[in-house]
């Protein structure tokens, strides 16, 4: 049985791999430790799809090391050990690739400690999970962390060339791609997608008509829509599902949500991850509307870690109904997004000399915090004074949402900030 096309199409040397530039283009950093011959252990971080399978299997391809892989889905301790033991063989000459390193526990990951201190294996872990919260701190200081990012449409193209020449020699017809809006949009950036999208369109297309295969935008969302389960095997559909999970808290809708989080509970999801997103949903999506929000999300998360599995299926779904049914404001949100954009646009801007702090006898002669009032002392903790820089006087940053909570923010502003325009 021969392989899956996207198997025969991983590339096998750095040449060949798409995407990934600012780390495996010439003079790059991690391109620079391969061509040396002296690679640290590494996590590579980036979503599915972008090679980071492929490049641990170059990585060591080019090192000429032996190559011992691992899933932490499936993998333990014990798998671990007996990697270990046969490294020790050859100390310094092998990589141990473990996929999905974040779904390894403390334990686990403590096993990894001392061999890779002691430089036994070079450790390459993939992970789609920011490794800050998911790679225990001993481990993490141990290995240098390289950020992979979604593929560019250049470099989808350029793998949509490689993928119609691997087709047409395989079927023995000329294939045509007439469109890529919908195969690129459809894949999300995921090389695996692209291959899996174009191959299912193409063999689909095959028995239609005689002749030239044309794709085109029409046929690709038709065909995939038909075939969903097929076009998203081996559980691709994981990032569609957890969106479909916050937008359905987001739209307010406790049925659905309750029903993407059993869906994730099926599927296998860490409960570490799914209450993480609830609490990032807590702040973006309700915010101030209800403040209580985040206190409950934070409350779910650090019970799910003291509870376990099964049991903490209950916490989620209790915290997830909560956060489908309370009122909904981003402003908190859309307040840091304008804020940060408006000091990218304008630098940094002098601070008012009257918030400037005057630790020395120069700085309070030179006026540092002059004409500064204390709120505290005057009437209703309050005084109208300037506090932004002099050039964005009356600047409105925060927009109160359209909630009970935030339109008695809105009035408590306008009473005190008529400058602001509330």
């Amino acid at each position: 049985m021969s392989k899956p096309l996207a198997e025969r199409l991983r590339p096998s040397t750095l040449d060949q791999y798409l995407g990934q530039q600012h780390l495996v283009g010439k003079g790059a950093i991690l391109r620079n430790a391969i061509d040396s011959g002296n690679i640290p252990s590494m996590i590579l971080w980036g979503p599915p799809g972008v090679g980071k399978t492929t490049l641990a299997n170059i990585i060591a391809e080019r090192m000429d090391m032996s190559f011992f892989a691992l899933s932490a889905i499936n993998s333990g301790v014990k798998d671990v050990r007996e990697v270990i033991s046969k490294a020790k063989l050859t100390i310094g000459q092998s990589i141990l690739f473990i996929d999905e390193i974040h779904r390894f526990s403390k334990s686990q990951q403590d096993s990894l400690l001392g061999a890779v201190e002691q430089g036994i294996v070079r450790l390459i872990g993939a992970t789609t999970e920011n490794p800050s919260f998911e790679v225990i701190s001993p481990l993490l200081s141990r290995c240098q962390v390289y950020i992979l990012k979604h593929l560019e449409v250049e470099d989808l193209e350029q793998l949509t060339i490689t993928i119609v020449k691997a087709l047409e020699e395989e079927i023995g017809r000329k294939i045509e791609i007439a469109e890529t809006n919908a195969l690129f949009r459809i894949s999300g950036g995921d090389a695996r997608k692209v291959i899996n999208a174009l191959e299912l369109v193409v063999t689909t297309l095959m028995t239609s008509a005689p002749g030239k295969i044309i794709v085109n935008d029409k046929k690709v969302k038709n065909i995939i829509q038909q075939n969903l389960s097929i076009y998203d095997k081996g559980g691709e559909m994981h990032y569609d599902v957890i969106s479909a999970f916050i937008k359905s808290i987001r739209g307010s809708d406790p049925n659905a949500a309750v029903y993407y989080l059993a869906r994730m509970i099926e599927g296998g999801e860490d409960p570490k991850f799914i209450a993480r997103r609830l609490l990032i949903l807590a702040s973006e999506d309700i915010g101030n509307a209800n403040p209580n929000a985040l206190l409950m999300a934070n409350t779910c998360f650090d019970a799910v870690n003291k509870i376990g599995w099964p049991e903490s299926r209950i916490i989620l779904s209790q915290t997830v109904v909560f956060l489908a049914t309370s009122a909904k404001s981003n402003s908190a949100y859309m307040a840091i997004n304008e804020a940060q954009a408006l000091v990218q646009k304008t630098g940094d801007l002098p601070i008012p000399m009257q918030l400037r702090n005057a630790p020395t006898k120069l700085m309070k002669d030179i006026g540092y915090g002059d004409d500064y009032k204390y709120a505290h002392k005057h009437e209703g903790n309050f005084i109208d004074m300037e506090f932004m820089p002099e050039q964005l006087k009356g600047h409105a940053i925060y927009e109160p949402g359209n909630n009970a909570r935030e339109k008695q923010t809105r009035q408590w502003l306008k009473d005190r900030w008529e400058k602001y325009g509330y």
